[in-house]
């Protein structure tokens, strides 16, 4: 009994307690009614009569040790909580969440998205990793045709057999169109939003990687008139009744004829200023009747069908709407920048 009261004192001197659980193992171990010092007790009356008196000394030594050291514990675990509530300042403010705000590209991108939604057409998308021929191919780009020169292509593999297969970084969402008219036959009406890349110098009016959406309509009896309704429309309600727009005629290889669009400068209200090149005017898309060659590379009948796309930057756009002078601005991800958009 003696050597086994000694084991519990050992036990005793040697239990660490840090914390409120452990404080609760050392008294259901040592101070509880069912703890191993109460099964000594009980055990005492299997002790010889003449032991009997100084193992129960023992006994009631070990009893006190094990209540002392539990209440110095307890005493030491409340003193620490009351040092640590006292320590926080509950008179200091609740620090405010910091909620999000939408991208103001993202923002513009939905907006796009709604005004052609809302006139019937749907929305596309499709590989950023292209083959040369959906980038450029199908899209009545000759292999030595100088527009190519036009946009600097990331390429990622170029092929021996010929440049048909390339694979390379998309340099405009028109490859969308050209897979879309291969799976969709006429009536065809989608626009096509997404990441673009171009092998350019960083500035603040031109980037390496950027947005944009193209816009297609292909159906019987197509003209011109519909596409110039169309954008005049976009424009409209994108940026407000009061724009002024032009067409000036441009060339594009899939697109025959082909024109520019250009609306009045928002920042500087047609006075003047950088973004406009102090012209007063700043182009925001590209547009034309489906040049027939690309119809007919879709499988689709050049003789039945007509068609008119369009293309725009969605960095141009949001720079006009938001009276934004610096393109680099919307990857540079300064806070203070896209706090501004909070609830736009």
């Amino acid at each position: 009994m003696l050597e086994r009261v000694k084991e519990i004192y050992q036990e005793i001197e040697h239990f660490d307690v840090q914390t409120k659980e452990q404080l609760e193992q050392f008294r259901l171990r040592f101070v509880a009614k069912k703890g191993v010092v109460a099964e000594l007790f009980d055990s005492l009356k299997q002790v010889p009569q003449e032991d009997r008196r100084a193992v129960g000394q023992e006994l009631n030594s070990l009893k006190d040790l094990a209540q002392q050291r539990f209440t110095d514990y307890k005493a030491t675990l409340e003193n620490s909580q009351e040092e640590t509530a006292s320590a926080v300042d509950l008179s200091l403010p609740v620090v405010p969440n910091q909620t999000g705000a939408i991208h103001p590209l993202s923002l513009v991108r939905q907006q796009i998205i709604h005004i052609f939604e809302r006139i019937g057409f749907s929305v596309a998308d499709g590989p950023e990793i292209e083959t040369d021929w959906y980038n450029f191919g199908a899209l009545n780009f000759a292999d030595n045709h100088p527009a190519r020169d036009m946009q600097d292509t990331f390429f990622v593999e170029k092929k021996s057999e010929g440049s048909a297969a390339d694979v390379l970084l998309r340099t405009h969402t028109s490859n969308v169109q050209i897979r879309l008219m291969e799976r969709q036959k006429p009536p065809v009406r989608a626009i096509m939003p997404g990441r673009v890349y171009r092998n350019e110098a960083i500035s603040a009016r031109a980037h390496c990687l950027f947005h944009q959406v193209e816009g297609l309509y292909v159906d019987r009896n197509v003209g011109f008139k519909d596409l110039k309704d169309t954008l005049y429309h976009f424009v409209k309600e994108l940026f407000g009744k009061d724009t002024q727009i032009r067409f000036r005629p441009s060339f594009f290889p899939f697109t025959e004829p082909s024109a520019e669009i250009d609306i009045s400068c928002l920042i500087c209200k047609g006075k003047g200023c950088n973004v406009c090149k102090y012209t007063g005017w700043v182009e925001i898309a590209g547009s034309g009747m489906v040049d027939p060659n690309v119809l007919t590379n879709c499988g689709i009948d050049a003789e039945e069908y007509t068609g008119f796309a369009f293309g725009m930057g969605i960095e141009r756009i949001a720079m006009l709407k938001y009276q934004i002078r610096d393109l680099r601005l919307f990857t540079e991800n300064d806070v203070r920048f896209l706090r501004q958009f909070e609830g736009a």
